[in-house]
């Protein structure tokens, strides 16, 4: 599972004297914003497909579970796609496997068939494992230990910034003046098969755009010279003295990625629902839409203000903070009802923002060559996103998707208790007294 890079070619290294990393950081953020685009638009799709295909919230949910549940599977191979091709070549491969996955919604969308969706989903899902394999961690430790929360906060906010444009991109393109699912229903076979191809076609043109995209933004990554890290990596068949079980840091930090991109996700999965519920917002899908626009991009400004903030302030304050703050939000939604509850839920996204990147560098931490590994722990523990959204729209099926919320609830808390305790490495965690 080691990531790294061969060292042939011409590429400079990323410890050569007077390296500029500007170049390279600016590159790798392009990637950073088109799985963040990418990956939001299954908000738009959750509610998009379940009227279509008459779905409960545990089936529709499935769209998570198919597209997160591919980090998981996909983790382990794309680290030894990178120790045999290297970084960059690996980031190119994973441009185009999501190429190929946003082509496939045309065929999905042509029968129309919601198992070709999940399909496609995966497939998208797995290219966007395999540049999040490679570019978190080089991110991470190209340029000082010390600023590598901050630096990986700054490229996150554009990863943000592609979250925060996706629904009303989504809210323009896909979603349309959807049916309720009782009127979906009452339809004839052959009105209902209509209905089905008019309602799945609106994802054709917007998913072969992206895909198009993707192709072309392949062919520039694959036209860069990146620098290396060898500092942060080793060889097929290195040995290295040391073990990933050994780092409890990285342990904790794993679960901590679990719960966080599944509480991250449960949340920006239902919003468009949530808003619409007459107790709520009871606002029609594509006004809903813009509104989960503002959660996402609360990340964003979250991310940039914590870039500079964790240059000055202890990642783990910081981040314990954020967790107590989204736990109360969280709970403050479930409490009450109307706009309260919308602005509050809302408002979480802001607090979400530096949690990933700084959860990430702090479970990394003092791995030395074994970052490769641990990167590929920490990305196979993004399958949080495929399983508690499944979770919760099961509890919503049952208690409805009001007081379902309070699963995040005990997700935020776990990340206190690593914020506080678990993420500190072996150098703090084994210091003598």
């Amino acid at each position: 599972m080691a990531i790294s890079a061969p060292n042939t070619g011409t590429s400079p290294t990323a410890t050569d004297t007077g390296q500029s990393y500007g170049a390279p950081l600016a590159t790798v953020t392009t990637l950073f914003f088109m799985w963040g685009f990418l990956t939001c638009l299954n908000d738009i799709l959750v509610p998009h497909l379940k009227p279509i295909f008459d779905l409960n919230y545990t089936r529709v949910m499935l769209i998570q579970f198919a597209f997160f549940g591919a980090y998981f599977i996909f983790s382990i191979p794309s680290a030894k796609i990178i120790d045999w091709i290297g970084y960059q070549r690996s980031m190119v491969v994973g441009l185009l496997t999501m190429g190929a996955g946003a082509f496939l919604f045309v065929p999905a969308a042509s029968v129309p068939s919601y198992p070709l969706f999940l399909g496609a989903l995966i497939v998208l899902a797995a290219g966007i494992t395999c540049l999040q394999v490679a570019a978190n961690p080089y991110v991470t430790v190209l340029g000082k230990p010390e600023t590598a929360s901050s630096r990986l906060n700054l490229t996150q906010a554009f990863n943000s910034l592609g979250t925060f444009l996706a629904p009303f991109f989504g809210g323009l393109f896909i979603l349309t003046q959807a049916r309720r699912i009782e009127d979906v229903r009452a339809m004839a076979p052959d009105v209902l098969q209509a209905y089905r191809l008019h309602e799945a076609a609106t994802v054709k043109m917007p998913y072969v755009g992206l895909g198009i995209a993707l192709v072309l933004l392949a062919i520039a990554i694959g036209s860069f010279k990146l620098p290396k890290i060898p500092h942060a990596q080793h060889q097929i068949g290195e040995k290295v003295g040391d073990s990933i079980w050994k780092h409890p840091n990285l342990i904790f930090g794993a679960i901590a990625i679990f719960v966080y991109v599944g509480a991250e996700v449960s949340i920006g999965s239902f919003l468009v629902n949530y808003f619409g519920q007459p107790d709520i917002g009871a606002l029609p899908e594509k006004v809903a839409a813009s509104f989960v626009a503002f959660y996402w991009g609360g990340a964003m400004v979250g991310r940039f203000i914590g870039s500079a903030l964790l240059q000055k302030i202890k990642t783990g304050g910081l981040l314990g903070v954020c967790a107590i703050c989204a736990a109360a939000l969280v709970a403050i939604s479930m409490l009450t009802n109307g706009h309260a509850a919308m602005y509050s839920i809302i408002l979480v996204g802001f607090f979400n923002s530096i949690m990933f990147p700084s959860i990430f560098t702090l479970g990394v931490a003092e791995l030395g060559p074994l970052t490769g590994d641990g990167s590929g722990i920490m990305i196979m523990a993004i399958v949080g996103g495929a399983i508690l959204p499944v979770a919760q729209g099961w509890i919503a099926d049952h208690i409805g998707i009001h007081h379902a919320f309070f699963l995040p609830v005990i997700c935020y808390l776990y990340i206190l208790f690593f914020a506080l305790s678990g993420s500190k490495p072996n150098s703090e965690r084994y210091a003598k007294a």
